[in-house]
């Protein structure tokens, strides 16, 4: 995104955590009393209009604010955003959830799976090699205002019944980063293109392989999910091989 100007990736920030906190359309009065931006509501409309034009902002309606498109959600995840690490006691306290869990799998990913959807309030889906899927948080998601689509709502719950699915949005990950995050067009599904999966893959030699991550609409809170993620991820492989 080189062509942006400084203002335009300040504005467009701002336009980013507004509807991560909201889930609705940011106009430029908003902007203007919130981000302390440094212009005026003009020209933050003029900036408006110049970021709809490249595709990294939506309309949805003809007098609305604007809403992010899923290349502005990468870029944002990619350049702009600082992530919240978990605090130490945050991390103990997971660990110790779990930890007496650790010889009986089946367990372990039941109950690491319920602290993942927990710890980020959103809805927590584990596959493995062995074809188990294990997922919990389906009530969180019900407080979601873009779940409030039935049609959006089902083809969650569909996908994470799924493992043949599941395993294929898995699979479009590289195997270089440690994070992998699909967004909207991502999914190839129209039912999912309001839809976010971060997850991350664990591997232990001789014991198990799989994903872990969390599902849920494309305006995740990243800063806390990616981290969180990331640490359960870690924490997933130090435990199984530990046996």
């Amino acid at each position: 995104m080189d062509e942006l100007t400084d203002r335009q990736t300040q504005i467009l920030k701002a336009i980013i955590e507004e509807y991560i906190e909201t889930a609705a359309p940011v106009g430029s009065e908003t902007l203007d009393k919130k981000y302390n931006l440094g212009v005026s509501p003009a020209t933050i409309r003029n900036e408006m209009v110049k970021l709809t034009k490249t595709g990294l902002l939506k309309q949805p309606y003809i007098s609305s604010g604007r809403t992010p498109s899923s290349t502005a959600l990468k870029f944002y995840v990619n350049q702009l955003m600082e992530e919240k690490e978990l605090s130490v006691a945050d991390e103990v306290a997971v660990k110790e959830k779990i930890w007496d869990y650790r010889h009986q799998l089946n367990h372990l990913f039941r109950e690491m799976t319920r602290a993942l959807a927990d710890k980020t309030n959103s809805l927590a889906v584990m596959i493995t090699d062995k074809g188990n899927v294990y997922h919990s948080g389906y009530a969180k998601i019900l407080d979601i205002p873009e779940f409030f689509d039935i049609d959006i709502t089902k083809g969650v719950l569909s996908l994470i019944e799924d493992f043949d699915q599941l395993s294929r949005f898995f699979d479009k990950a590289g195997s270089e980063e440690l994070i992998h995050i699909l967004i909207g067009e991502d999914f190839d599904l129209e039912t999912l293109e309001s839809c976010s999966l971060v997850f991350t893959n664990f591997e232990v030699k001789d014991k198990v392989k799989g994903s872990l991550g969390v599902v849920g609409p494309c305006r995740l809170n990243y800063p806390l999910i990616i981290p969180t993620v990331k640490y359960f991820g870690n924490l997933l492989e130090e435990i199984l091989g530990s046996l």
